[in-house]
């Protein structure tokens, strides 16, 4: 990469791409990278057509298509490597990697995860937050390791719960 290129990034996604359209704001914005690809491990969803708005590359690679978690996170490696990203950025990508996927790209996965971790790791962090009465919740990114969210801290943002939220 020389200086006046911006670092290459795969965003992997497996629904609405909420927090993909966030990085693409920030993309074009404040964010010096290049979102080389999207890649959806389900096909058909809305993440894909926010991408192909943008102008960015897209691929499916279905899941369910792979007997197994391991022959799937190594075909997910084989596609990510042809883009040779400097990151991978898991925004909204709802599987749990195999640790030959985490160690593949170890210092280079990123998690954007809906919670304040270390508090509510996994799913229905929402749901869980208003259960609990928290008057704060919010969004951390992470560097992705075999514990499932349990990377080291990148960043966090914190909005207040207000009466009417709902999960």
């Amino acid at each position: 990469m020389t200086s006046t290129q911006h670092p290459k990034v795969v965003v992997l996604i497996s629904g609405n791409g909420s927090n993909l359209q966030a990085i693409i704001d920030a993309s074009q914005h404040q964010l010096p990278i290049e979102i080389a690809a999207v890649i959806s491990n389900r096909p058909e969803v809305y993440g894909l057509q926010r991408a192909a708005s943008a102008a960015i590359e897209t691929a499916v690679l279905d899941h369910q298509a792979f007997a197994d978690r391991a022959s799937y996170d190594q075909a997910l490696i084989e596609l990510i490597d042809r883009y040779q990203p400097e990151l991978v950025v898991l925004a909204g990508f709802m599987r749990i990697l195999t640790t030959p996927f985490v160690r593949h790209y170890a210092g280079r996965l990123l998690n954007v995860h809906p919670s304040l971790l270390p508090k509510y790791t996994g799913l229905h962090t929402h749901k869980r937050a208003l259960e609990a009465g928290e008057q704060l919740h919010g969004v951390s990114v992470h560097f992705v390791t075999e514990e499932l969210d349990g990377g080291p801290l990148i960043a966090q943002a914190q909005v207040a719960v207000l009466p009417e939220d709902d999960p």
